[in-house]
């Protein structure tokens, strides 16, 4: 039973690589015609969005520090696996769900951006007016690959690692995108009665937390058997040193502009941070 599922999850890949091969491309999709497209934005949302990535090392650090000796690698893997899941979720889906056509404004139309199509160097005026769709649909995935990863600290050591990764897809499908959706996505519910979540404190926060939460009491109590002692401390640091420099990308790169809104967006990041380490 326990090869069949991953014989499946392997014929799933292969599905999507024999997608990529067929679909058909645009040879202009990546030559930039948007005369509103400003290069300082872009430069700054590329940067943006690498310093996200980097927040997975951190809560892969950060996490695998703190949990037994016997269970570093496998905590430190959940959250690393996000990174190729989500990402290739993101392409082929992911990012339709999420900020594709509105359907109702709970979620976007899968078949808008499928597999990426159109989706290029140009800018969406919807969605990011001065900026690639591309860089805005990677900058994104970032957020949404980050999410889910965020929850795996209610429940490491305790899960089998094929079920994250179900949990993973299942939690990026029907929770992380219909809640982008609405509060984000212009014709959202939420966005629409004037929700304002500047920097994912409602996407990705409170819905990773609620999750956490629903884990922790679906597993219950953990055993007090034995004095839990932390594997590696220095792991810890150094992710709390990763996630604070990775989040000066996710708070400030939310502004999706080199201006000032950023620059006051990543002001406030150091000082909170600082703030929190101090209390």
């Amino acid at each position: 039973m326990k090869k069949t599922r991953w014989i499946i999850a392997f014929a799933l890949l292969v599905i999507v690589s024999i997608l990529g091969l067929v679909m058909p491309e645009s040879p202009d999709l990546f030559v930039i015609t948007d005369t509103d497209i400003s290069r300082a934005d872009v430069a700054w949302m590329i940067t943006a969005a690498l310093l996200v990535l980097l927040m997975m090392p951190g809560v892969s650090f950060f996490y695998g520090g703190m949990v037994k000796a016997k269970n570093v690698i496998s905590t430190m893997l959940q959250s690393f696996i996000a990174m190729g899941l989500i990402s290739v979720v993101w392409v082929v889906f992911g990012f339709s769900l999420t900020f594709g056509d509105d359907i109702g404004g709970i979620i976007g139309d899968p078949r808008t951006f499928f597999m990426f199509e159109n989706v290029g160097a140009n800018a969406h005026y919807l969605l990011a007016p001065t900026i690639p769709l591309a860089i805005f649909a990677l900058f994104q995935m970032k957020f949404a690959i980050l999410t889910p990863a965020l929850i795996t600290g209610s429940f490491a050591e305790r899960v089998r690692f094929s079920s994250y990764l179900v949990f993973m897809l299942l939690f990026s499908i029907v929770v992380y995108a219909p809640l982008a959706h609405c509060t984000w996505h212009p014709e959202g519910l939420f966005g629409k009665m004037g929700v304002v979540d500047f920097a994912g404190g409602i996407v990705v926060h409170a819905s990773s937390g609620v999750a956490a939460l629903a884990g922790a009491i679906f597993l219950g109590r953990r055993s007090t058997q034995g004095a839990h002692r932390p594997a590696n401390i220095p792991f810890v640091l150094l992710g709390t040193a990763l996630l604070w420099i990775g989040w000066f990308g996710f708070n400030a790169g939310s502004a999706l502009a080199a201006d000032g809104v950023a620059i006051k967006a990543f002001l406030n990041t150091n000082t909170a941070s600082a703030v929190a380490m101090l209390t």
